[in-house]
């Protein structure tokens, strides 16, 4: 049993479940009702700077049409605590891809840690079944690490999962996630953004 006394076992599917009653949630009841309502008290987000994502959504009024989006392709850790999930999203106006880190709840569900997106000229093929990685197991856990989204990076309970996300003083930021394969940690995504015209950054930079 791991320290929040849940079984330490992966579960895809819970993920996904997830991943697509946040969507319709943004549906029934609204955009920013639907981040708000499943994001953790210290997740983040790019606007184009790092900010918590409760102290952005706060009275946030929703948008006349909720975005759409859905999942692709999801990782997880061994132990199930933590996966992140990529797919395609579309707006009247455009579409473009996301990415979600989800950590596991003390009851068993998921809220997202970190939400990041970013538009694309062309949508992305929607797969025929979603795909799942899984992290193998590794012989002894390792000590438990609390994720930091102020520092942007985090790991599984296991450390079987990692994920790093960087900004540079122009907005411009990367995001990594590598799983343990039982001997090393391997790269299993990487995404760039682009930093946006420099009209469109704060004017303290991103740094």
């Amino acid at each position: 049993m791991d320290r929040r006394g849940l079984r330490p076992t992966a579960n895809p599917s819970a993920v996904i479940a997830a991943e697509l009653a946040f969507a319709q949630l943004a549906q029934d009841k609204g955009q920013w009702t639907a981040f708000r309502d499943t994001a953790t008290s210290d997740a983040v987000m790019f606007v184009p700077q790092t900010i918590r994502a409760q102290d952005f959504l706060k009275g946030r009024a929703n948008p006349p049409v909720a975005v759409k989006w859905q999942p692709h392709q999801i990782w997880s850790s061994c132990d199930g605590s933590i996966a992140v999930t990529r797919g395609a999203w579309q707006r009247p106006n455009g579409t473009g891809y996301f990415t979600t880190v989800w950590q596991r709840q003390r009851d068993g569900g998921y809220k997202w840690v970190l939400d990041q997106g970013e538009p694309l000229a062309m949508a992305l093929d929607a797969p025929e079944m979603i795909a799942a990685k899984v992290a193998e197991c590794k012989p002894r856990p390792a000590p438990s690490a609390a994720l930091l989204p102020d520092r942007r990076t985090g790991q599984s309970d296991d450390g079987t999962l990692i994920w790093e996300a960087r900004v540079d003083a122009q907005c411009g930021r990367t995001l990594r996630v590598a799983l343990w394969d039982g001997t090393k940690l391997n790269d299993v995504f990487s995404a760039t953004v682009e930093a946006p015209p420099a009209a469109e950054r704060p004017a303290g930079g991103c740094s």
